[in-house]
């Protein structure tokens, strides 16, 4: 015997999902900070290269994203 959900109950279990990817980003968020600030206090590398090669990978991903939104042909 199936038994159909709710939109109500299908609605509270998506909310429940998005707080759980939320927190999850948050930690992941956190914990890359922490990395990037010890990495730059032990000299490994500078706040500028950060920088730098964040910017670079940005640019890197907007040409991806834009090349595959509009193929060409």
């Amino acid at each position: 015997m199936s038994k159909k959900s709710s939109p109500a109950w299908d609605f509270v279990q998506l909310a429940g999902a998005v707080a759980d990817l939320r927190r999850d980003q948050y930690r992941i968020l956190l914990t890359v900070g922490v990395l990037l600030d010890v990495l730059v206090e032990r000299g490994l590398i500078t706040r500028e290269e950060l920088e730098n090669r964040t910017s670079m990978l940005d640019d890197e991903l907007e040409t991806l994203i834009d090349a595959s939104l509009r193929p060409m042909g």
